[in-house]
Order: C-alpha cells, then structure tokens, then sequence
C-alpha cells in the first residue's frame, strides 16, 4: 500500500528561465504563465527534451523544479527508498514518541498479499501490540492496584518497538526535485514491490512529468 497526499510542485517558471540562460535564449521561451495557471510551450517542450537526452550534465533545470508530497507506505518501502538521500528531505511520523498513541489495527499495515495463516499470525502481533499499549499507557494505574510492580514501564515501549513488524505504515512528508524523480523512474520502475512501480506510476501524473519518461535509459556516457 501507498498513499500520495498534500502534493504541491514549484520552480517550473525559475527552472525554466535558467535552462535558457546558458545560449541567451530567453525570447525564444513561449511557456505562458497566468497566475497559478501554466501552458507549457512547445519551444520550451523541445528544449527539455533535448536536456533531458542530454544526461545529467545538461538537464540541471530538472534540480530547480521541487514537489513536496506526504507519502504513507510501509516501513519495508521506506528502508529502500532511504537510499536515496541526496537531494530529498522527510519529516516522518515517529514511532518512537507515538507507538502508543493509537489501537493498532490491520488498516495501519500493508498486508494485503499475506495468505489466511500469515494474516491470523499478524492478527496474533497486533493484539500483543495492542497489549502492551494498554499496559504501558495505563501503568500507573495497574501499579497501583498492584500489577507490575517488578516491571519497568518502558519495558512495554520497547516490546511494542521490536514486535511492530516493517509492514507497518507510516507517514512522511518527503520533499525532492524533479531530477530525484527521474532517477527514482529510472531505477525503480520495475521493482517487484507494487509500491516502488505505483510511486513510479504517480511520477508520471506530476505536471509535466511525462517528460522524465525521456531521460529513461537515455543517459549518454
């Protein structure tokens, strides 16, 4: 499971502007901007493209375009999508300060390929999960009736901590550029995991970006 929330991209005008600066070609630009509203002309079209064929050198423009964007996926997604650090920032959700904060239920895993057995074991995890939640948040009560008086409370933290299993979900909100996009395209389009080929999937309904369709497997040496 992923989800795409909260999506915002900018820098198209500026980017634009600068990928004309280096042959002095602005008036050949024909983009039209009308407040919030943008028709990307065909000059600028050709021009992008041929950056983008160009490789990595050439398509700097592709840096300046930005797209913020709150990603809900697994935690097995996110540790493959850590790889890519340079050029992205995340605030994510913590599981460290708010484990506890909520019941756990099967809607906060990604699991919809486990067969009947393996989704009765995870049920098994969420409801010890779920115990110790109840345990830790209301352990001050439960001492003073006298339970668990030889047991530290963060012992519950951290049996919810290493039971929660990497199908879990969570949210980050995940800034990057368009050149991220493209090498994420390039690289990932064909992952087995249904996350990496739907995220690659919502790339191409970005505005505009179709365009990053030209710089796959087009990378001259």
């Amino acid at each position: 499971m992923i989800k795409f929330e909260q999506i915002e991209v900018w820098g198209i005008k500026h980017a634009i502007r600068g990928m004309r600066n280096p042959l002095n070609s602005w008036e050949r630009s024909d983009t039209v901007f009308d407040g919030d509203k943008m028709c990307l002309g065909e000059n600028d079209v050709d021009l992008m493209t041929r950056l983008i064929h160009g490789g990595a050198p050439h398509r700097k423009f592709l840096r300046q375009i930005f797209v913020s964007v709150d990603i809900t996926a697994p935690l097995y997604w996110w540790k493959e999508f850590d790889t890519y650090k340079v050029g992205t920032t995340a605030n994510s959700c913590s599981t460290m300060h708010k484990i506890q904060a909520k019941e756990f239920t099967f809607e906060d895993f990604s699991c919809e390929h486990l067969d009947e057995p393996s989704k009765a074991i995870l049920g098994v995890v969420i409801n010890e999960l779920n115990n110790n939640r109840g345990w830790y948040n209301d352990y001050n009560r439960l001492v003073s009736e006298g339970d668990f008086t030889d047991v530290e409370r963060k012992q519950f933290w951290w049996n919810m901590i290493q039971l929660l299993p990497s199908s879990f979900n969570q949210k980050r909100t995940v800034t990057m550029t368009y050149e991220n996009l493209l090498n994420m395209l390039e690289y990932r389009r064909g992952h087995k995991l249904d996350e990496w080929r739907m995220f690659c999937d919502w790339i191409l309904t970005l505005p505009y970006g179709s365009l990053l369709k030209e710089g796959v497997g087009n990378e001259q040496s």
